[in-house]
């Protein structure tokens, strides 16, 4: 900077109101220092800057894999409006799901400078009372019922799991039958919830519902188990690749979807439209829960105050092809 200045023939705070963007300074002064600049190779150390401002302008993003659709969607919004915000995003995965991972990768995030931290969740790891993030360093989680701790932004996982039940029963169906997600999912226990609440309100029996990994074989696994099941008309699988093996089972087994059996997802993915037959499935606006995330975390960095509560997303129905009325007698 001093050498800046030299060159410019201007004083050293005039050279730091030019590389912070300060007015003050005639646009005559700022061409010729930054001129100066680019002579001399010179560019401002934005980490001492933040130091000094104590803004690293960067938000950390926890997560556990980037495997799920709903989780690559959402980090992909939050780099989105991160961005627009004129803010970088840091990710740091972690391997194993447990307490002490989770703490680890705070403690991490501390060390990297960040302002915030966003965690993606699935599973129940942010109620360990000894899990503290670093000083000022402020949290908002997607996928969690942490509200009460917390700025959470999720899904309505339970009406998106209600819409798809009524969808069914409307369309004739006696019950419906569940292929839930991982037993350690939020997400999952909440479309669960749902959709056993909304049978037993409706006074329909309940099923035993099926367990997957949200991948398409763990789908194909249990809808191998479906097809030999003669009174399943309609089947609701917690997301839509799931919901993709569930098909493939049903194809193979001869059962016609939806003469024989209906089947919707969860998740409304790109390639939900060309599955065979086109999948009926709840949508999920996977950019405003990013947005939201990005929202929260930059006001409580504004504000230097925490937040707690949770906001949910709406979901609603796409219907396609793949449900329909039952077959006569069914």
């Amino acid at each position: 900077m001093i050498d800046v200045a030299r060159l410019a023939g201007v004083s050293g705070q005039t050279v730091s109101r030019v590389s912070n963007g300060f007015p003050g300074v005639t646009e005559e002064t700022r061409a010729r220092v930054l001129e100066a600049m680019t002579e001399l190779g010179y560019r401002p150390n934005s980490a001492a800057r933040a130091m000094r401002r104590g803004e690293f302008r960067t938000i950390g993003v926890v997560t556990f894999t980037l495997s799920t659709t709903g989780n690559v969607h959402t980090l992909d919004a939050i780099a989105r409006s991160a961005a627009q915000e004129g803010y970088a995003v840091t990710l740091l995965p972690v391997a194993v799901p447990t307490q002490d991972e989770v703490r680890g990768a705070f403690s991490r995030l501390g060390e990297l400078a960040v302002d915030a931290i966003i965690a993606i969740m699935e599973v129940h790891l942010l109620d360990a009372s000894s899990l503290v993030p670093p000083p000022n360093v402020r949290v908002v989680v997607a996928d969690s019922h942490a509200g009460d701790r917390y700025s959470v932004v999720d899904t309505d996982q339970a009406g998106g799991a209600r819409t798809a039940v009524d969808h069914l029963l409307a369309l004739g169906h006696r019950t419906v039958w569940h292929l839930a997600g991982p037993e350690e999912s939020f997400a999952a226990q909440g479309r669960e919830g749902a959709w056993r609440a909304t049978l037993e309100a409706a006074g329909r029996d309940v099923p035993t519902a099926l367990r997957g990994d949200w991948t398409a074989e763990s789908g194909y696994r249990a809808g191998l188990l479906l097809a030999e099941q003669p009174d399943c008309t309609a089947v609701f699988a917690a997301n839509d690749q799931m919901a993709l093996g569930v098909m493939r089972a049903l194809h193979e087994k001869g059962r016609s979807i939806p003469g024989d059996v209906s089947v919707i997802g969860f998740d409304d993915i790109p390639d939900a439209s060309s599955f065979f037959p086109p999948l009926t499935t709840i949508h999920q606006d996977f950019d405003q829960v990013g947005q939201l995330l990005v929202e929260s975390a930059l006001r409580q960095i504004r504000t230097g105050s925490g937040e707690q509560g949770t906001t949910l997303v709406p979901t609603h129905l796409v219907v396609r092809e793949s449900t329909g009325a039952p077959s006569a007698g069914r």
